[in-house]
């Protein structure tokens, strides 16, 4: 069994932590064991999962992989903390706010012998295979992706595109490497309102 922590107890947290308590039938969840959770507010056990410090967490040698699901500004530092401690890291997208602190991520999970994976489970799902067997071996002519959500608070989520990170995944896995034409922003503070769109265009234009 590979003893795991998990970093964070919002959304994406609690989901993690229901999924390792109760894995899939001959998953590979079923070789993962959750040993405890960490969370700056106090909840004592989850589930029968119980709250550990980040401390315990990072010495812990039965502790030998991460599930980091914090709010994106935090994921660089964390990330380096378990690397540094000698564990394995599995994040939430994105990574970090920047290439760059994404790329020496890389580079020290390499030099440490460590895996660093960034999770996407929406690339996973029965609804996206399908979208993929559909645009496979066609030509993208011209594409429309919009979808909607809720005001962000960019001290903790980082500029709004990060808030369309995986979006643009899905983009880059459907059709390739994508480059920037353009972008704007349109921000109506009164009434808690921001968009941004964006252009991008295909290697073969």
């Amino acid at each position: 069994m590979f003893g795991t922590v998990v970093v964070g107890v919002g959304i994406a947290g609690l989901a993690r932590i229901r999924d390792l308590m109760n894995p899939m039938p001959s998953s590979p969840s079923e070789h993962l064991k959750l040993l405890g959770f960490v969370s700056r507010r106090s909840f004592g056990n989850i589930n029968e999962a119980k709250q550990i410090s980040l401390e315990d967490a990072l010495r812990s040698e039965e502790i030998q992989a991460a599930f980091i699901s914090t709010e994106n500004r935090s994921h660089e530092e964390t990330i380096r903390m378990f690397l540094e401690a000698g564990k394995h890291v599995l994040v939430e997208y994105p990574m970090a706010l920047s290439a760059k602190a994404a790329r020496e991520l890389w580079e020290m999970a390499e030099q440490k012998g460590k895996v660093l994976h960034v999770e996407h489970i929406e690339l996973l799902t029965e609804e996206y295979k399908q979208l993929k067997k559909e645009v496979t071996g066609k030509d993208l002519v011209k594409g429309t992706l919009h979808f909607t959500g809720h005001v962000l608070d960019e001290n903790k989520t980082g500029f709004p595109a990060f808030s369309g990170i995986a979006r643009l995944t899905w983009l880059i896995d459907l059709f390739g490497d994508l480059t920037v034409t353009s972008a704007t922003r349109e921000e109506q503070k009164d009434k808690n309102y921001s968009r941004m769109t964006v252009h991008f265009q295909t290697a073969n234009k």
